[in-house]
């Protein structure tokens, strides 16, 4: 391959030494009490990949009332920020650059985390899912619809979370407003059918999320927050598709060009969506025309197609999930056209060392 514009700089906002991207991933390897960072299993694991151009971690909830997924990392408490702050100062000294992902699950958590109480989502609508609790997989139930007294809690533990984040040592931190989890669950006409500002017209449905980004950036620059999103989600997470799906989406994307962001972060289809109505098929290509500022695109790429959607100007950086859990040299193995590793499912996450700590680099293992 002649050109690899994967591995050229990118210097807007962020600075990084190259354009490949670690997707933020759950693997639930946290320890089960406190949810707290561990030293002997996330510090080697973000560090072995401090070469990609920028981290972004698994989502790191904001609150008690945001997990929905066993043994997955937070940062509402100091022990969550002392933890983190191993893994970030580790990162840094090899180089590398690291977001954390801010996560609220919603309606897609289970009483089993919440003492009994409902998870909290915009309307009291059950998304016939599954939540991965203590027990494993756990049907979802109907949640509390939230009252304005949740939603602006909500709002401070996100700003609280971003606070945190910055002594954490972070660099910055990412929005996840996607994969059917709680902002996406306001963007959705399906699961958000309130009658008061939150709901109703798109902007009424993305009230919520506009007010967690100010919040967040009275407390950390916005060149240092990004935001995720799937405009094409359809099945899944308890998300249906309709006709403002993606007018809704068009709306978030404009708007934040207003402001400075470090990048926004889309998702391409996870199945096919070739006959599902009103979804789009290229995202990267329909969204890039409305936005101004940086855009990061995700799902399903590889090398040659990451090179591409950069080369034909529809993305600026490109992040990988898979790949990295399999390939912790992604950007050297990309550089150098060595062979990629296969990664094993089974150990996605499961506890311990296995299939986290134990993929090679392909100098080590050549």
């Amino acid at each position: 391959m002649s050109t690899q514009f994967l591995l050229t700089p990118f210097h807007k906002n962020l600075g990084l030494k190259n354009r490949v991207v670690m997707a933020p991933m759950t693997r639930s390897r946290a320890a089960n009490e406190g949810n707290i960072p561990t030293e002997d299993l996330h510090v080697p694991y973000y560090t072995q990949r401090a070469s990609a151009g920028l981290i972004i971690t698994e989502g790191s909830q904001v609150s008690k009332d945001a997990v929905g997924y066993v043994n997955t990392a937070g940062i509402y408490s100091q022990e969550q920020v002392e933890g983190w702050k191993k893994v970030t100062k580790a990162v840094n000294d090899k180089g590398g650059k690291i977001f954390i992902q801010l996560w609220h699950v919603g309606r897609m958590s289970h009483p089993d985390f919440h003492k009994g109480e409902l998870p909290l989502a915009p309307s009291a609508i059950n998304p016939n899912a599954q939540s991965y609790t203590p027990e494993g997989f756990k049907d979802t139930v109907t949640p509390k619809a939230m009252s304005i007294e949740d939603i602006k809690q909500t709002v401070a533990d996100f700003k609280n979370a971003a606070v945190n984040a910055v002594e954490a040592g972070f660099d910055g931190v990412e929005i996840h407003s996607s994969n059917g989890y709680l902002f996406h669950q306001f963007f959705n006409g399906n699961s958000n059918i309130r009658t008061d500002e939150y709901g109703g017209s798109i902007e009424n449905k993305t009230r919520f999320f506009i007010e967690v980004l100010n919040a967040i950036k009275e407390v950390i620059p916005q060149e240092k927050i990004g935001a995720r999103f799937n405009p094409s989600l359809d099945g899944m997470f308890g998300i249906t598709m309709d006709e403002e799906t993606i007018p809704t989406f068009e709306y978030i994307i404009k708007k934040l060009n207003d402001y400075n962001l470090a990048y926004i972060h889309l998702s391409e289809p996870f199945t096919d969506v070739s006959n599902v109505p009103f979804a789009i098929a290229n995202i990267a290509k329909h969204f890039r025309p409305l936005y101004n500022g940086t855009l990061m695109i995700n799902a399903g790429f590889d090398q040659e197609s990451g090179n591409k959607v950069i080369e034909e100007g529809n993305a600026d950086l490109v992040a990988y999930g898979k790949l990295y859990i399999s390939n912790p040299d992604l950007a050297e193995r990309f550089k150098h056209n060595y062979p990629l590793a296969d990664w094993d499912t089974d150990t996605f996450y499961t506890p311990g060392k296995e299939g986290y700590l134990d993929y090679p680099t392909y100098e080590k293992n050549n």
